[in-house]
């Protein structure tokens, strides 16, 4: 399994639909080769073929599961008959185990893949675990994901927290900036204003930490002059661990989250 070129989706919306349109962008697939189950038409990249079941006809080389994870048994009910012995299964759903995507569906190997919204214009992140999928398998898995971004193997115990570092995180990441524009109106300036400096400010000071050689801490350090107005809203941040706390306590509460799904998809 050198490459994925026929892939089957199950469900295409704002995260699948992401992922599909990087990969189409990136010449990683074929339209041609992608066919979509939905429950309705939706707008999809030009050639990809959509209906309410999968075609006849042989198996794709792998299927991804792109429904919400509290549909997990109504689409086993529906169409794991037709995908039962497909090489690879992919899955996308938060807080679904592998042991329970394997006793739900009939498939090869089992990767979960937890990508984020930036995919979409391959700027993403991508965190895969499988105890099945063997060395090929990988290889064919990274060479499709490469495209959207990050790509990063992790160990499935730690499934949840990079679901909720790294899925969850431009929510977080959103919140942030919405809170900077705010606090930018409440001094003074027109919100619309405020909003296009918050963003192009978290815009640059994430490339620049993208490409230096130096982790965000010593960037941090090289913001701010001793006494100046930076190290003033640092004390802000830094007192009682004030920012540390509010970030570990939210990304806690995303994970415990997983974990609640993760034993509702059990049943």
């Amino acid at each position: 399994m050198t490459a994925l070129r026929r892939l089957w989706l199950v469900g295409c919306g704002n995260m699948a639909g992401a992922m599909l349109d990087g990969w189409i962008a990136a010449g990683a697939v074929d339209p041609a080769q992608v066919f979509v189950v939905n429950r309705q038409d939706r707008a999809l990249p030009a050639g990809v073929r959509q209906g309410r079941a999968f075609p006849d006809g042989p198996l794709p080389d792998a299927v991804m599961l792109g429904m919400k994870p509290f549909q997990i048994d109504e689409i086993a009910a529906a169409h794991g008959e037709r995908i039962a012995g497909v090489p690879l299964l992919i899955s996308i759903l938060a807080g679904v185990e592998e042991a329970t995507l394997a006793r739900k569906f009939d498939a090869g190997a089992v990767v979960r893949a937890m990508p984020n919204l930036p995919v979409a214009i391959g700027k993403g992140v991508v965190g895969l675990a499988s105890n099945s999928a063997d060395a090929e398998q990988r290889k064919a898995v990274d060479t499709l994901m490469a495209p959207l971004g990050l790509v990063e193997w992790v160990e499935e115990r730690l499934f949840d927290v990079v679901a909720a570092v790294a899925g969850s995180g431009p929510g977080f990441v959103y919140r942030f900036i919405d809170a900077l524009a705010d606090a930018g109106t409440a001094m003074g300036f027109a919100p619309e204003q405020a909003q296009r400096l918050a963003v192009a400010t978290v815009e640059g000071s994430g490339l620049l930490a993208a490409a230096a050689d130096v982790p965000p801490s010593v960037l941090a350090d090289r913001v701010a002059s001793p006494r100046g107005s930076t190290r003033e809203g640092y004390a802000v941040l830094d007192k009682d661990d004030a920012l540390k706390t509010l970030i570990r306590e939210t990304i806690a509460a995303a994970v415990r989250r997983n974990g609640e799904m993760a034993a509702e998809a059990r049943g």
